[in-house]
């Protein structure tokens, strides 16, 4: 098993700007923002320094995770044009250091929730935290092509976790929201596989596209979308949203199942593409239509938990709502 530890070490001081790369803070703001969409859907009233105190822990969780991530991803990292230029493979952060960060912030955000919390939220996050950073990064990035379908239940958890502390339960609406996290993984990363699959081959990731090809990839993002999106539809049968939120959600969700079903009719995926550069989005024409879904997708679940956050906060006697 090939370990950070050899990779060249720093030559210079790392500054703190550094660190803070390691805890992927644009993944740790989706991870605060599913956390508070699920802590106030709870529609259970939390004293406001311990819901304060809860969403630090869960962001300071992710953050650790994301570090141990760096830590034992350092090889692969450095292989891919995506990831190459990360703290630890690009040298400006020790191996052992990123280690060290995140066993120090995990142990802290565990215990410091269930001190001021409760103890269901904070084993509920470290499950997340050992899910992520052992079963996802250790076992499952490395060995299957379902890495990402298994592995989106650590990124599906944080409404779960912001709902137990609220409430100190996990009820039906609450395991929802982690589904629709859940099943919103695989299309998301997999569109994104099809235009940087050439470096997850280069790095020896048996993600989807490398394993079983662009076209059976192309199948399967339809697939997933078709199951996914009528999942978003549910909340608004459950009580959990109301009518605009299903408005939303089968708008969006129309808009969905024709980016995905244009994903599968296209191209993508087919080709590398030798004149792709380090983004995310600058991609060559075959690929366009993978990327429209992957920039889509984002902000699709962005608008639903928006949607759920603001109907629920207008339920709250300060906005109006319940008496």
């Amino acid at each position: 098993m090939t370990m950070s530890s050899a990779l060249p070490t720093s030559r210079a001081p790392a500054r703190w700007q550094d660190f803070l790369q390691l805890l992927k803070p644009r993944v740790m703001s989706l991870v605060v923002f599913t956390a508070i969409t699920g802590m106030v859907c709870a529609d259970s009233p939390i004293n406001p320094i311990l819901g304060a105190i809860a969403i630090l822990c869960i962001a300071v969780g992710a953050g650790a995770s994301a570090s141990l991530n760096m830590w034992f991803d350092a090889d692969i990292d450095a292989k891919m044009r995506r990831t190459r230029g990360r703290p630890v493979p690009a040298g400006r952060v020790q191996g052992a250091d990123a280690l060290a960060l995140g066993i120090v912030l995990s142990m802290f955000s565990i215990m410091l929730l269930g001190m001021t919390v409760n103890w269901l939220a904070a084993g509920l996050l470290a499950f997340t935290i050992v899910f992520y950073a052992v079963v996802y990064t250790m076992w499952l990035k490395r060995s299957t092509p379902q890495n990402i379908v298994i592995g989106g239940l650590a990124g599906a958890l944080p409404p779960v976790i912001g709902w137990a502390a609220a409430t100190g339960t996990v009820p039906l609406n609450a395991w929802l929201l982690c589904a629709i996290i859940f099943m919103w993984t695989p299309p998301h990363f997999w569109a994104l596989s099809l235009y940087t699959s050439e470096d997850y081959e280069k790095a020896g990731v048996p993600m989807m596209p490398v394993v079983a090809g662009a076209k059976s990839t192309r199948k399967q993002i339809l697939i997933y979308s078709l199951l996914f999106t009528p999942l978003c539809l549910v909340p608004a049968f459950t009580g959990l949203g109301g009518l605009t939120y299903l408005a939303v959600a089968a708008g969006g969700g129309l808009i969905f199942l024709i980016l995905a079903w244009r994903v599968f009719k296209s191209r993508a995926g087919d080709a590398a593409d030798p004149r792709q550069d380090d983004g995310l989005y600058d991609v060559k024409a075959a690929a366009k239509d993978a990327r429209n879904l992957f920039a889509f997708s984002i902000l699709y679940l962005t608008l639903l938990f928006a949607t759920l956050l603001a109907e629920h906060l207008l339920d709250l006697p300060a906005f109006g709502g319940f008496q």
